[in-house]
């Protein structure tokens, strides 16, 4: 597992020991932010059920100026910490040690906004609605902004939830990644000439299931 982009390119991740946490692929990885890449310089970013800290570090590597990782296990938070170490972006993140739906709560009394929200739950739990439902109930979503949720590719994804409405789906095998925006954007991002070759994923529009 390593950093794809950016000015921690090639950075070995530390991955968390056992089977309780499952790291985002890099193949998985590398596909989201060549579809991200307009939407990532100078963004404020979530990393919920963040595990290694994969995504926000991906995205920091990549110029995004802050990220906030929300984890709740102790041996994940130890290598999150580790790899923020690792690549030198401590000063760029903030760690939340806690659970999901109480932190996002904290976050909007403080009256906090994000350009770009990664959501990657343990699969089939039905994590994803609530969390969608928080997130827009605390206005923790900025105008604009995006929210990415990997999932199991036969898990259902909701088409509306609140403000925010599905867009577009990814498949990569037996993982998707669903794609939601706030408001009225709802917007399908385009793959960047970096993400269009013959080998792409399947893609289905926004009012096919989830992964």
């Amino acid at each position: 597992m390593r950093v794809i982009g950016g000015r921690c390119r090639g950075m070995r991740l530390q991955p968390v020991p056992g089977t309780t946490t499952r790291p985002t692929a890099d193949r998985v990885k590398e596909s989201l932010f060549n579809i991200l890449a307009p939407w990532v310089a100078d963004a404020r970013v979530l990393d919920l059920f963040a595990g290694t800290g994969a995504l926000g570090i991906e995205a920091l590597s990549r110029g995004a100026r802050e990220a906030v990782f929300v984890e709740r296990d102790a041996q994940a938070l130890r290598v999150l910490r580790a790899n923020l170490r690792h690549t030198k972006l401590e000063e760029l993140a903030e760690i939340r040690a806690g659970d999901v739906a109480r932190e996002l709560l904290r976050l909007g009394s403080q009256g906090r906004a994000f350009d770009l929200v990664f959501l990657d739950p343990p699969y089939r739990q039905g994590l994803v609605p609530p969390t969608l439902a928080s997130l827009a109930a605390n206005g923790l979503v900025a105008p604009g902004g995006w929210i990415v949720v990997e999932h199991d590719g036969r898990e259902e994804m909701p088409e509306q939830a609140a403000n925010l409405a599905r867009v577009r789906t990814v498949r990569y095998g037996d993982t998707a990644l669903t794609f939601f925006r706030p408001g009225d954007d709802h917007t399908a991002p385009d793959d960047t000439p970096a993400a269009a070759s013959p080998t792409d994923p399947q893609e289905t529009g926004g009012h096919e299931g989830g992964r």
